[in-house]
Parts: C-alpha cells; sequence; structure tokens
C-alpha cells in the first residue's frame, strides 16, 4: 500500500502542474560538446555553493529553452570558441540562483572552477536581461521536484523507510538527468515517477494506482534509461574540452548591444565589478579583478 492516500485537493494541485507541464518538455536537442562542458560548469559551481538540487534543474532549463527558442538561437552566433555558452550558463545560474537561493553569490564570486572565459557584472546582467526576454519572463517551470513528494506518497510504505534519504536520493537522480540529451523527451513528471521507482530498486512491485497520472511506459523507459546511464558514471563527462583559441573572441559587450535594447545602465554604479569580460594575452583570461580597475579594452 502507498504511504497515504491524496487529498482531492492536492489531486487537483497535481493535474494543473500535469496540464502546466507541455510548455516546457518541447526541446531541440543541442549536442554540441558546448552543451555538456557549460553543465559540467553549472554543476560545478552548483556543488561548490552548495545550492538546492532545484536551482540546478532551473539554470540547465533556462539554458536549454534559450537555446530552443527561435529568438534566442538567432539572438547570438553560437559557431565560435565556446566564450558565449559560457556566458549563458553563468547568467542561467545566477537567474536560478536568485529564484530559489537565501544566499546569492556575487557575480564575479559566482565565477568559479576556473572557467575558461570570466565575465564583469555588467556583461552578465545584460545576458540575463537577454535570457528572460527570450523566456518571455517564464522562469517558474514547472520540474520534476514539483512532482516528488507525491510519488514518493504513491508509492509503497514498506519501500519509504526513511523519507528523508529517500527524497534525497531521487533528488540526486532528478539532478543527474539533466547531463544527458535523452532526457529532455521525458516530461517532469515521468522524471520523478522514474526516479522514484529506480529508488525503490529493481523488481519491487508498484501498484497500477502509482501510474493514474502519467504515463506508464513512458516512465518504465525512462527508468530503463535511468539504470543504463545515471545508475553508473556519466559516459558524456568523458568529453574533452576543446582547445583553448589562440585569439581572443569578439567582445561580449558587442555581440550583447546588438542584441538587446534593455539598458543595464542602473546597474553600471556598482564601483566592485568589471563591466566587461577580461580576457589576458592569446585570449587567456586575467584573474578576477574586484575593485578599483578599469575597463579593459579588447
Amino acid at each position: 500500500m502507498s504511504n497515504i492516500n491524496i487529498s482531492s485537493s492536492s489531486a487537483a494541485v497535481i493535474d494543473t502542474l500535469i496540464a502546466a507541464e507541455t510548455n516546457v518538455t518541447t526541446l531541440t536537442r543541442h549536442l554540441s560538446v558546448h552543451r555538456q562542458d557549460s553543465i559540467n560548469w553549472i554543476l560545478n559551481a552548483h556543488a561548490h555553493f552548495q545550492f538546492q538540487p532545484v536551482t540546478a534543474v532551473l539554470a540547465v532549463n533556462y539554458f536549454d529553452r534559450f537555446l530552443s527558442a527561435a529568438d534566442g538561437a538567432a539572438s547570438l552566433e553560437w559557431n565560435d570558441n565556446g566564450w558565449k555558452y559560457q556566458l549563458l550558463s553563468v547568467a542561467c545560474l545566477s537567474l536560478a540562483a536568485k529564484m530559489e537561493e537565501l544566499d546569492v553569490p556575487l557575480l564575479m564570486d559566482l565565477q568559479v572552477s576556473e572557467p575558461r572565459f570570466v565575465f564583469g557584472s555588467k556583461t552578465i546582467l545584460k545576458m540575463e536581461l537577454l535570457v528572460l526576454s527570450v523566456l518571455d519572463w517564464r522562469i517558474r517551470p514547472v520540474t520534476p521536484f514539483d512532482f516528488i513528494d507525491y510519488f514518493v506518497l504513491m508509492a509503497p510504505s514498506k519501500y519509504v523507510t526513511d523519507e528523508v534519504y529517500f527524497r534525497w536520493k531521487c533528488s540526486d537522480l532528478v539532478v543527474k538527468t539533466i547531463r544527458g540529451v535523452d532526457f529532455l523527451g521525458f516530461r517532469p513528471s515521468v522524471i520523478a515517477a522514474a526516479a522514484v521507482i529506480c529508488v525503490i530498486g529493481e523488481g519491487a512491485e508498484v501498484p497500477e494506482c502509482f501510474y493514474q497520472t502519467v504515463n506508464k511506459e513512458m516512465v518504465r523507459s525512462c527508468h530503463r534509461l535511468m539504470n543504463e546511464y545515471l545508475l553508473d558514471t556519466c559516459p558524456l563527462a568523458d568529453h574533452k574540452v576543446p582547445k583553448r583559441p589562440a585569439e581572443p573572441p569578439a567582445s561580449p559587450d558587442g555581440v550583447l548591444d546588438a542584441v538587446t535594447c534593455v539598458s543595464c545602465d542602473t546597474h553600471s554604479g556598482d564601483g566592485h565589478f568589471v563591466p566587461s569580460p577580461i580576457f589576458g594575452e592569446n585570449g587567456r583570461e586575467t584573474k578576477r579583478v574586484r575593485s578599483n580597475v578599469q575597463e579593459k579594452e579588447l
């Protein structure tokens, strides 16, 4: 038997979430190494600051939706050495942290894990506004975390002896799914249900009522993918980082100025940040500079 009977009001909330998740599941697949590098950096920064699991999922959600949108794809030319993906990664993680975290690092401090490129706060803020514009300010999407509690309650109680640990294992699996493009084809509710079944373990009997809000075959397919792909070392993590370019790329400020009409001048009064990307010779980034530094000419 499941842990608890779901009330009619809770069932109505789940139905509403199920109806809303169709807005965020139609995503094109980005198979480039840049996407994997970007997600690796997001996860490294996420772990460094010990952000909540949902923050990582939101950041990658923004990242994928931006690149999937016609406006996002047309806004910037992405056939370069990767600095635009890095800038997009920083902006998406910053936005997600602002949505979920109580303690949000300064933009310069957010750029941890020795990124290939380091950007000034003004540049990141411009990119944040561009992301918000492309996403039509819809930055509260339905995620698998909206369904975890529901499916844990629907799971047979004999398998959920420690709810805190059980939920933590489910959350860990959900975060791992953001690495693989194969999971973009599953709705958040399906990913949540599959994560719960995965944590329950092989051979466990799940009642039919568990599937009353999701497609059973889709859950099984997602579950198989999790078993094959996530319960071992992620194969995509073996991708090599592209070689560092010999010449510095064009200025991110110039590209963003051309694609957005939103001014960030209201944020430029912060004297602690450098308002442009910081590059050294031959495209190598210099160390972070936090105060009394003039904008570097590119």
